[in-house]
């Protein structure tokens, strides 16, 4: 990963305390860029795994929780949980409009719109 972007921040396999503790970062791993950094993404390594740890850190930690984000579609579909407050769905929203955006950046509005199969159905209809 540092070979394709030398910029990222970025460290390897490490348990969550030592990510969230400084003192402990840098005492085991003193050789890590992250040891002077705010944390701001966890990878686990299935979707159990990271769901219990979101599910965890959405009820103790003070931060909204934003997700689950779908990622790697060519189209901007994203879904929100059962029960999702009206703070959850504004976020979500929001995550979806930035995606249609910038998915279809390359693309003029108007073309965007002619392309779309609710256009095409509407336009056999008119």
């Amino acid at each position: 990963m540092k070979q394709r972007n030398p910029s990222l921040i970025v460290d390897g396999e490490m348990q969550v305390s030592m990510a969230f503790n400084k003192d402990l970062l840098k005492e085991n791993y003193p050789f890590t860029e992250l040891a002077d950094k705010e944390v701001n993404t966890l990878i686990f390594p299935n979707l159990a795994a990271g769901n219990v740890a979101y599910n965890l850190l959405k009820e103790v930690g003070d931060a909204d929780a934003i997700g689950p984000i779908l990622l790697g579609l060519k189209k901007p579909v994203h879904v929100l949980q059962l029960g999702s407050s009206v703070r959850s769905i504004i976020n979500m929203a929001l995550v979806a409009v930035v995606d249609a955006q910038f998915k279809s950046k390359h693309l003029p509005t108007e073309e965007i719109v002619s392309k779309s199969p609710w256009w095409k159905r509407f336009n056999k209809v008119s």
